[in-house]
């Protein structure tokens, strides 16, 4: 697992928050600290499972065979429990790491995230949404279908990282924002009633473009009458299957042959990384708003002084060191799924706490270690021991042992990002879980390639079939919403299970990886989201600006 990234400097600012915390620096590269975060998080994954309070069947993050004590989401919010009563005392003979994960094991756990939200159960990370299904990590959202980072859309499907602004009406949108009634876009901003495009701004009617700003009734760059335009189009959106998957064939030949921006850095200074926008002294920072002095870090938002972090912000952060997950929170090293804590070491799924070492799902604590409360005093006391125990095992400064992560490695967001096969995350010390899927209750079974071309042809009764995926061979549904949707947009059914068209978009993103390679106008080096030996016409900043914007 060498890594081709370019190694940031560890700035003057992680430096001075290291001596505070007594730390030394992670001695590993960007792309294998960036991996280990997000191999804390279960993003898609969802199982069926017993509450271990109630007994009630529900869907967690947790498989039922997992050692974790795991409650249904109101009971885990609720007030029928109460962390502190797993506290327990400090053993000097023992590993630290090893005594916080037997309290981890006791403390009961979030079966799913999904909060102030009504008909989402079939989600993960969900806030303040309507009637979604299968999206993970989605907020102020309705009708929406197997989708990933949304944010402030309706009526999507099978669409990914949504930017900025409002969306609605789009299908198979990749890095969009404020687009409407749009399909098959890749990074195109503020676009509407377009398809089959990359690099798009303040576009509409727009069909197998690249490179384009504030452009009306154009097909392959060339403009159209508005007949024209209708016309090419309905070859392409008319229901049927082998139209559309000739236009995704065009749209790919299309992109290979556009140019293409080195790396995303919109509104920054002194910002190596992509997806970033509006940020300043900021290292290998990757889909990022708003940051200011950070290193080493994904989906960071409005939050400063953020090293080797994995979604951090919503709302600001600051000072935070190897966390995964944090809102609202400030000083904390090595924390994961922190809502609005400060001054944590080493802590996990905390809220409205401070001054905390080694505990777990405390709700508004103060100077506890291992769920048990201290007085201000005995926890400085109690707390300098344990540093210093735990430097001389090796541990203080140290991430947490991989085989204590809540989830196996091909479960959680690092698979997305950083894949890899299970023996490789097998030697690198991951866990992997391999889990049949359950089938889907149907009436019957139909292959892919059987399904009718179009989906004006489609029976009534597809709701009750299950679909052979033409890749994996896994079943899936179409569900009543997804359907109504596929004929308002006269689109065709898919041929692709929900998790591999998802894997596949991923796919089409670059790596969150920066190599340095030669831009393919001027010949300068510049550093790069696209490897060099990929065969693309790339462009350095200066020379997208001149010949493209």
């Amino acid at each position: 697992m060498a890594s081709t990234s370019i190694d940031p400097v560890i700035t003057p600012n992680e430096n001075h928050f290291l001596k505070e915390l007594e730390m030394k620096p992670s001695t590993l590269d960007p792309i294998n600290r960036m991996r280990q975060l997000m191999a804390t998080r279960n993003e898609w994954k969802l199982y069926k499972r017993t509450c271990d309070a109630t007994g009630d069947s529900i869907l967690s993050a947790y498989a039922q065979d997992s050692p974790y004590t795991v409650y249904k989401h109101s009971y885990w919010w609720g007030d029928q429990w109460e962390a502190l009563d797993y506290g327990r005392d400090v053993d000097f003979s023992r590993p630290f790491f090893d005594q916080f994960y037997d309290l981890q094991l006791a403390v009961p756990r979030e079966g799913t995230s999904v909060f102030e939200s009504e008909n989402c159960d079939y989600n993960s990370h969900t806030r303040y949404s309507k009637n979604c299904y299968l999206n993970s990590l989605v907020v102020r959202a309705e009708d929406i279908y197997y989708s990933y980072w949304m944010v402030d859309v309706e009526d999507i499907v099978d669409c990914a990282l949504h930017i900025a602004g409002k969306s609605s009406l789009c299908y198979q949108c990749l890095d969009f924002g404020t687009c409407y009634n749009c399909i098959g876009l890749q990074e195109c901003y503020n676009c509407q009633d377009s398809l089959f495009s990359f690099l798009l701004r303040g576009c509409d009617h727009c069909l197998f473009c690249t490179n384009l700003t504030n452009k009306s009734y154009h097909i392959r760059n060339k403009p159209v009458s508005k007949k024209e335009f209708e016309e090419e189009k309905a070859k392409y959106i008319n229901g049927s299957y082998r139209s559309f998957k000739s236009a995704i064939e065009e749209f790919k030949r299309m992109k290979s042959l556009a140019i293409h921006r080195s790396t995303f850095l919109i509104n920054c200074e002194n910002v190596t990384g992509d997806h970033v926008f509006d940020s300043k002294n900021c290292q290998f920072c990757f889909d990022s708003h708003a940051g200011e002095d950070c290193s080493v870090g994904a989906s960071i938002d409005d939050s400063k002084d953020i090293y080797s972090c994995y979604s951090s912000g919503w709302p600001r952060c600051e000072k935070l060191y190897n966390c995964a997950v944090s809102r609202g929170c400030t000083d904390m090293a090595y924390c994961r799924y922190m809502w609005f804590c400060s001054s944590m070491r080493y802590c996990d799924s905390c809220q409205s706490s401070s001054n905390c070492l080694g505990c777990t799902g405390l709700r508004h604590k103060n100077y506890c270690i291992l769920n048990k409360q201290y007085t201000k005093q005995e926890y400085r006391d109690v707390s300098r021991k344990i540093i210093d125990h735990m430097k001389s095992t090796g541990e203080w400064g140290a991430f947490w042992p991989y085989h204590h992560l809540p989830f196996a490695y091909n479960e959680s967001a690092a698979q997305d990002y950083y894949p890899l096969e299970r023996q490789q995350a097998l030697d690198a010390g991951y866990t992997w879980r391999d889990t049949p899927d359950e089938p889907p209750t149907a009436d019957k079974l139909i292959q892919a390639a059987q399904l009718p071309d179009n989906i004006s042809d489609v029976p009534d009764d597809i709701l009750q079939w299950a679909i052979l995926c033409e890749v994996t061979g896994k079943p899936f549904l179409i569900i009543k919403k997804e359907l109504e949707f596929y004929c308002k947009m006269q689109l065709p059914l898919p041929r692709i299970h929900p998790m591999e068209r998802h894997r596949h978009r991923m796919q089409q993103r670059n790596p969150y990886v920066l190599t340095e390679r030669r831009c393919s106008s001027c010949g300068q080096s510049m550093h790069s989201a696209y490897d060099p030996s990929r065969t693309e016409k790339v462009y350095c900043e200066n020379c997208y600006q001149r010949d493209i914007l």
